[in-house]
């Protein structure tokens, strides 16, 4: 989770300023108050243009280009989302009109280097955006699961051997429903098709925290 407030970015092209806040959101509800924020802050803006990814899943994005040409800001911001593997953030860049238009593959740099500099923020001063998963099995498992973590290219970020083995894992938040699922496929040896909600592997406990 985020440890330390808002990120930010500025990029400047041909006397346009581009702001971007990166915000911490919980649902859509949260992110769409971020943008009123900025709007507010930035009232002197034209377009303050957005994107957001909510929860483990891809389901629940946005990418809005507040009456800028058709693809030319949200979806740039949401890349940028997706290209750092976050989730449950929104970014909102407010653009400070220079006097000079940018043409559609200028406005299309311009949000995306504005959103990049937000990211880069939040890689240098937060805690990574991930979901810390922990494995419980018996050790008959421990052949099948040490496989299904190298076949998944998964770390350990701590492991214990006690009476059963545990093991902590941590993965992009974004990534971690399909993780998961191809874990449960790997180490039960079926296919990823045949993995739902009811599926379950005997001696076998994971726990997204």
């Amino acid at each position: 989770m985020p440890t330390g407030g808002d990120a930010h970015g500025e990029f400047r092209d041909r006397g346009s300023k581009f702001v971007a806040r990166l915000a911490h959101v919980r649902d859509e509800a949260a992110a769409l108050a971020i943008v009123e924020e900025e709007a507010a802050l930035h009232h002197k803006c034209n377009h303050h243009c957005y994107a957001y990814r909510i929860g483990e899943g891809t389901d629940r994005w946005r990418a809005n280009d507040d009456g800028e040409p058709s693809g030319t800001a949200g979806k740039p911001i949401l890349g940028q989302i997706d290209k750092a593997g976050l989730s449950d953030v929104v970014i909102v860049v407010s653009r400070y009109w220079g006097g000079t238009k940018l043409g559609a593959s200028g406005l299309i740099n311009a949000y995306r280097e504005a959103a990049a500099l937000a990211v880069e923020s939040v890689e240098k001063g937060w805690q990574p955006l991930v979901g810390r998963v922990e494995i419980k099995f018996g050790y008959e498992l421990m052949t099948p699961v040490m496989s299904a973590l190298s076949q998944l290219d998964l770390e350990m970020a701590s492991q214990d051997f006690g009476d059963s083995a545990t093991v902590q894992l941590e993965i992009p938040r974004s990534q971690v429903a399909d993780k998961v699922k191809a874990l449960k496929a790997a180490i039960g040896g079926v296919y990823l098709e045949e993995v739902d909600k009811e599926y379950t592997v005997a001696g076998l406990d994971i726990t997204v925290h």
